[in-house]
This record gives structure tokens, C-alpha cells and sequence, in this order.
């Protein structure tokens, strides 16, 4: 085994996830993901954790919806809501880990739209059970992740490993500084004029929000591995914007979305390629429409984009929303945020022709922040 494969496991049990002796573990782990599951094994084993180990197979997935598809006779599929076996086990748990990394990265991209709506919208409370726990999820650099990243394998397991096995203390201290003029903000302002493509200029408002150091450590309230971005939920979005890094959506290749905001909710949108996968999202629940986060990206380990959401939107020289679900350490104790059973993020490449603003002052231009050197105000 791969030296780093048992790195990537240590790094996932002691310092994301923070596992101690005694507590309940599920694991979750993909068809091509075995060499990281054994390495996580063996890491929760020499803690004294219990751990509970599923197989989480989109192909598994795929065949169950279609069968359901099959079993309606042409109509959509009626789930029962949140499965009581499923909500026994998350319920139970104090850690959840999703190890990543299937045979086919398209592997329900012929399942109904319909289908996937319902099965998502049935879900919901099994969802949020897992979520209460102290969530990580993260890959192991599979032959077909590189293959969609358009790399040879060995050069997408050096790119991995170089955007996870990171100094994440030194990133943390590094990242506090966006985290700071977030949480004193009231307003971020997202610009970029460039000649090849639709301009974007969108406001959102983040008072009262807390804004997340995504430092890959449930200590930081941050829930990937790799990580390295800084998020809030913002609110009352205003203007356009255009998502350039093409993206997976529900098994959809999509690119160059753009999304018109008027009174915090999207009331247009386009998109080159997906516009359908797109819809889908947007009709999923009322809060579909409505932005649940705004990250910024701050990981220079990430050097490329891969087609994963995972790596592409904690690339530097990057920010992304997400329409959808916001996250609870960003909201006031006692106050709800956007709530939707989806949480779909789209990312803009700013290293050019961008500024991005809070309270009027320039934060980050073409890509640098201004406590970074080459800054220019």
C-alpha cells in the first residue's frame, strides 16, 4: 500500500474528523475506495473507536432507482420517508466518513430527474441525522476520478495527495484573516469584466453571519478533506453572475451557468451545456432558488480544476455559491437559514479581470488577497 494512503487515514481520523476512544464510527465506503477503507480501519482500530462500515456505491444506487422506476410503471417512484433503519444508524453515531471514489463518475446519469428528486426530498431526515454527526468527507484518487480530471493515474494521486496532506495549522492561521473580514462584514460585492464572457455583479448580504475557517476539521466546523476555503450563508442576493469552471451535476456535465438574482431568489438562469441537470436543482424545493453559501477559495495546493467539487472550488483564485441548504455554523443560535434538501455549489474562476469587495473594500483582486504579496489596491 501506497505510503500516503495510510498519511490520507491519519490525517482523516486525528485531525478532521478528531475521533476518541469509545465512539461510534460509520463508514462509508466507495467501490474503488478499499485501500483507504483499510487504512481508515486500521487508524479507528488503534484509537478504540467502534466502527460500523457501509458500501456506498453510486452503481448499487443507479440499479435501486431504476428498479423503483421499473416497479412504478412509468410514473415516479413513491419512497418512503427516511428509512428507520438508515435513521437508526446515523442516529446512533457520533463520527460519519465518507470515503469517495466509485468505478464510474456518471453512474446515475440515466436515472429520471423526477426519480431523483423524489428519492433526495425522502431523504431529508436521514440527511440531516448524518449531518448532526462529526461529518468528513473526503476520496481516494481512483483511476476513474482521474480519468474525468483528464490525468494519468499517478499524476492524479500526486495532485491529491498534495491538496490533502497539507500543513493545515500553518492554512488555518492563513485563512482566519478572510474569516475576520467576513464576520465583520454586512456586504460582499463579486465583480468581473471580461471581454469573452457576460460580465457578473452580485451583491449578498452576510450581516449577522459567521463565516467558517474550512481548515478540513470538524474543530473549524469544516467537513472536507481536502478543504481550504472560507464560507458564510449569505442572504437577499441581488444581481448576475456566471459560473465559468465546468461542473458535474447529477451525473451532467455543465457549463458556463449563469444565475439573475432579484430579492434573494433566481428568477432566470441559462447555462451552455446541463440547462436541464440545472433546472432540475432549481425545481427540487423553494429554497432550490435561494443561495445557502458563499465560499472562497484559499487551497494553492489545488493548482488545476478536476471536474470534483470536492478539489475545484477550494482551489485559490476561486469562489463559488451554492444554491440551496445553509449550513448551521454560519447562522445565529435559534435562527433558521435557507433550508432545501439540495446543496449545489458553482464555482467562478476570479484570478483575472475580478474584484471581490466587502463593506466597498477591494478583498481580493484577480485572484490575491490583500495581505498577500503582488496585491494592488
Amino acid at each position: 500500500m501506497d505510503e500516503r494512503v495510510r498519511e490520507h487515514a491519519e490525517v482523516l481520523v486525528d485531525w478532521s474528523a478528531r475521533v476518541d476512544p469509545g465512539e461510534h464510527v460509520v463508514v462509508s465506503v466507495a467501490e474503488d475506495a478499499h485501500d483507504l477503507g483499510v487504512a481508515v480501519a486500521e487508524a479507528l482500530g488503534e484509537r478504540g473507536a467502534t466502527v460500523t462500515t457501509l458500501y456506498g456505491s453510486d452503481e448499487v444506487s443507479r440499479a435501486y432507482l431504476k428498479g423503483a422506476e421499473a416497479g412504478a410503471e412509468g410514473g415516479t417512484p413513491d419512497f418512503d420517508e427516511d428509512s428507520a433503519v438508515d435513521l437508526a444508524i446515523f442516529e446512533a453515531a457520533d463520527v460519519y466518513l465518507r470515503l469517495g471514489g466509485g468505478r464510474n463518475t456518471a453512474a446515475t446519469a440515466d436515472v429520471d430527474r423526477e426519480t431523483r428528486q423524489a428519492y433526495t426530498r425522502a431523504r431529508k431526515g436521514v440527511r440531516e441525522a448524518r449531518m448532526d454527526t462529526d461529518w468528513v468527507s473526503t476520496v481516494h484518487p481512483t483511476r476513474s476520478l482521474a480519468q474525468q480530471a483528464g490525468m494519468a493515474h499517478e499524476e492524479y494521486e500526486d495532485f491529491v495527495y498534495d491538496a490533502i496532506l497539507r500543513d493545515w495549522e500553518a492554512l488555518a492561521e492563513e485563512m482566519a484573516h478572510m474569516k475576520e473580514v467576513l464576520d465583520d462584514g454586512d456586504e460582499v460585492r463579486i465583480v468581473t469584466e471580461r471581454a469573452d464572457a457576460p460580465d457578473t455583479d452580485l451583491r449578498m448580504s452576510i450581516a449577522g453571519r459567521t463565516a467558517v475557517n474550512s481548515a478540513a476539521s470538524v474543530a473549524y466546523d469544516s467537513h472536507n478533506l481536502p478543504s481550504g476555503e472560507v464560507f458564510t450563508a449569505p442572504y437577499d442576493a441581488e444581481g448576475e453572475v456566471l459560473f465559468d469552471v465546468p461542473m458535474t451535476i447529477e451525473s451532467t456535465r455543465v457549463r458556463n451557468v449563469r444565475l439573475v438574482f432579484e430579492g434573494g431568489e433566481v428568477v432566470d438562469f441559462a447555462a451552455e451545456a446541463g440547462e436541464d441537470a440545472l433546472a432540475s436543482v432549481l425545481e427540487t424545493d423553494p429554497g432550490a432558488s435561494r443561495l445557502g453559501e458563499l465560499g472562497i477559495g484559499m487551497n494553492r495546493g489545488i493548482d488545476r480544476f478536476t471536474d470534483s467539487i470536492l478539489f475545484d472550488e477550494k482551489m485559490g483564485d476561486t469562489v463559488h455559491l451554492a444554491l440551496g441548504r445553509a449550513y448551521d455554523a454560519c447562522l445565529p443560535d435559534g435562527e433558521s437559514g435557507n433550508e432545501s434538501a439540495v446543496h449545489v455549489d458553482m464555482i467562478s474562476d476570479v484570478s483575472a479581470e475580478s474584484t471581490m469587495s466587502v463593506d466597498g473594500e477591494v478583498v481580493q483582486r484577480d485572484g490575491t488577497f490583500r495581505w498577500e504579496d503582488g496585491f494592488e489596491g
